[in-house]
């Protein structure tokens, strides 16, 4: 039997990828500077739920950010987007991921792709839920990925005892009024978000989940509705590349969350789930090897959203 396309391709970029040797492991998080530089694995998932995957799939490694979207998503489906806005903005930063700073004005956060916006939405889901909360963010994560998924122990421990910026921001955020008085057991279930373990293959099918507006295709629970997938990837488009965002929306054109572990996860509308794991990063946060191999993918496929390929919505042809 004939080897797939996809199959082929990301065997390429892998091939081409792997030599790369730009960025460092991250190590502010102590337990992350364990990370194997060396490491690469790319998978795709598509949006009817078969799997490409090549190099280390199965090496697990732990979400980090690209849990942002999921609360963010699951705040604005269970409080609805006008709570959520007034505690959270929509707009890019240009700042880092960790910044220290509120909008002036409004004293929100600017983005919940940022760490103070997602320790706010962690926040508002803690006042609604309180001891629970965790739990169900973890459900959420896991009906997304199609298991069952678990905490890395050690890191959560790790970003717990370290995690002195994230405490003064929590507590920035307390100061004007943007979170409840339990900011510090928010920030905890923060911390625990951030150390759900995961492999490549796991968030690619996560990807897929929300290209398939919020259906997991394999076992076709529906992970989110289909106004806060779209809430999920609006927000990811504009602002989920830290301070990359606007090169990797002209670049590449997709939505997209990164983590500091190494993972990027990426989603073409109703098609396809991105994942990349290497946890070599760039100056911004991002994994070298996992930007330039979605771009190199985006080229071959024409997977940017403004490429001559891409018709956009079927809706208008069928009223014109």
């Amino acid at each position: 039997m004939d080897t797939h396309e996809l199959q082929l391709a990301i065997e390429e970029l892998h091939r081409t990828y792997q030599p790369l040797d730009e960025g460092e492991v991250a190590t502010y998080i102590p337990e992350l500077s364990n990370a194997v530089p060396t490491e690469f694995a790319i998978s795709l998932a598509q949006a009817s739920g078969r799997l490409f995957c090549v190099g280390d799939c199965a090496r697990t490694f732990t979400l980090q950010s690209i849990t942002k979207p999921f609360t963010f998503g699951m705040a604005v489906e269970v409080l609805g987007p006008d709570k959520v806005a007034q505690h959270v903005g929509v707009e890019p930063s240009g700042d880092v991921f960790n910044a220290i700073s509120l909008q002036q004005g409004s004293n929100r956060p600017h983005n919940p792709m940022i760490n103070s916006g997602a320790i706010t939405v962690t926040a508002l889901l803690h006042a609604r839920y309180g001891s629970e909360t965790f739990d169900l963010i973890l459900e959420r994560l896991s009906a997304a990925a199609g298991r069952r998924l678990s905490v890395d122990e050690s890191v959560y421990e790790s970003e717990r005892r370290t995690g002195h910026r994230n405490r003064a921001i929590a507590h920035l955020l307390l100061n004007f009024g943007m979170v409840h008085d339990e900011a510090e057991h928010a920030l905890d279930v923060y911390f625990r978000q951030c150390a759900v373990l995961v492999n490549t293959q796991d968030l690619a099918m996560m990807g897929a989940t929300l290209a398939n507006m919020g259906s997991n295709p394999l076992t076709g629970t529906m992970a989110f509705d289909v106004t806060s997938v779209r809430s999920m990837l609006s927000i990811m488009f504009t602002c989920g590349m830290y301070d990359y965002s606007g090169e990797w929306a002209y670049r590449v054109g997709v939505p997209a969350k990164s983590g500091v572990s190494g993972g990027v996860m990426a989603v073409v509308n109703r098609q396809l789930g991105i994942a990349t794991y290497s946890p070599r990063l760039d100056a911004r946060g991002n994994s070298a090897r996992g930007i330039e191999a979605c771009a190199d993918l985006a080229s071959r496929y024409g997977l940017h959203a403004f490429d001559c390929l891409n018709s956009g919505s079927s809706y208008l042809e069928a009223v014109l």
